[in-house]
């Protein structure tokens, strides 16, 4: 199968070269500037979209943002010279270390708007369920790997489910449905590139249907309640926001008009009401692609999600570069999981997705998803420059 050629080229383990300043100019340049230029446009919206937000302190977000930004970019160069191969035999302590620190969460956590998501730390509160997402992707490769030759197995399969099941189980339970959500996708994505047989998936896809109906008619049916009240609002409110414009549909319905008041080149941000006069929840955070689309209209969506589609394009690029299967699986649970975000936050502030909290991968304002998701671009910038050392090794040239 295609998958044993990935299997019999994992390379041993070998001491990386001390980083060097030439080193860090060889990583992928266009991924490098997809990140960069989303960071930049983060920076640039918020400080539109927030400066009345935190009275006397118009800056309070665009600072910490441009921040988060900048210490993630410096990691991120610094993970690109980082042997990612290394992880494969971590794999057992990152998955315990994940485990742990979202248990972390229910003692150590503090509660914000129903959910217990984030640990303070001294400068910013850190989300467990966002470090979680990559930790899980470098864990689910490394056993997937493990497990090559016995992929046809349905064992492998439902243990890899199993095995990102229980973390998204325990976010869920935050509540923090929609990195819930991410994991299950991740998990999948890993399979899917590894090349899970097809029957495989359509057994999970009937499961995941069986689960939604259970979940959200039979156990309310049954007086059991999976989800809070809140949570099932949101997941069916996209259905028709009208039906109650003032309660589960508010969000919404607010997103739609203020992207729809855009039009080509937006209201500017002055001219944002939606934002500016606080209609729109949550617009730093969850519903900034609205913000976007009302203050720089079609244009700036369009830059926006141009960025994306470089950052995924690279992602896939990297994938079909990696030098060994683990690479492979790694670029293609991060690139999986980027996509799916993007198109999980973007499609809510439309009304083509249910509201479930999932953030605009560095576009909405946090620090825990800025750090992870540029510590996420630095292993795809290792995954690159260790395929282009081995192909250079070999006398071939890999092309951009």
């Amino acid at each position: 199968m295609e998958t044993a050629s990935f299997g019999s080229s994992v390379q041993p383990f070998e001491e990386p070269d001390a980083p060097s300043l030439a080193g860090l100019f060889r990583i992928d340049a266009l991924l490098l500037l997809a990140g960069v230029g989303l960071i930049g446009c983060s920076v640039y919206v918020l400080a539109a979209a927030t400066e009345n937000d935190i009275p006397g302190n118009p800056n309070y977000y665009v600072i910490r943002q441009a921040v988060y930004g900048g210490v993630g970019i410096v990691l991120m160069l610094l993970l690109s010279r980082f042997d990612y191969s290394r992880l494969r035999e971590l794999k057992l302590g990152l998955y315990g270390a994940m485990i742990a620190l979202i248990c972390l969460t229910f003692t150590l956590g503090v509660a914000a708007r129903g959910s217990q998501r984030w640990i303070p730390l001294p400068f910013f509160n850190l989300q467990p369920s966002e470090v979680g997402k990559v930790l899980l992707i470098v864990t689910l490769s490394a056993f997937v790997v493990d497990r090559v030759r016995r992929l046809d197995e349905w064992r492998t399969t439902c243990r890899i489910m199993v095995l990102a099941a229980f973390p998204a189980m325990l976010v869920v339970a935050q509540p923090d449905l929609g990195s819930g959500m991410v994991y299950i996708v991740i998990a999948g994505a890993v399979l899917f590139v590894a090349g899970t047989k097809w029957t495989h998936f359509a057994a999970l896809g009937t499961l995941l249907v069986t689960a939604i109906v259970v979940v959200l008619v039979a156990a309310p049916s049954a007086r059991i309640h999976v989800l809070k009240p809140y949570q099932v609002d949101r997941l069916t409110a996209f259905v028709n926001p009208s039906d109650n414009p003032r309660g589960q549909g508010y969000q919404l319905n607010q997103s739609i008009i203020g992207i729809g008041a855009g039009q080509k080149t937006g209201r500017g941000a002055e001219g944002a009401t939606q934002t500016k006069l606080n209609f729109l929840p949550e617009h730093h955070t969850d519903f900034i692609f609205s913000v976007v689309g009302e203050a720089y209209g079609f244009l700036g969506c369009a830059l926006v999600l141009s960025l994306y589609a470089l950052l995924i394009w690279r992602g896939l690029r990297i994938l079909t570069m990696a030098k060994n299967l683990y690479g492979a699986l790694i670029a293609g649970g991060i690139t999986v999981m980027l996509m799916f975000q993007v198109f999980v936050n973007v499609g809510m502030t439309i009304g083509i997705m249910p509201i479930t909290g999932v953030p605009l991968p560095l576009m909405s304002y946090g620090g825990s998803s800025v750090l992870v998701t540029f510590l996420a671009l630095g292993l795809l910038q290792s995954i690159y420059l260790q395929a282009r050392d081995v192909a250079a090794a070999k006398g071939r040239e890999l092309l951009p």
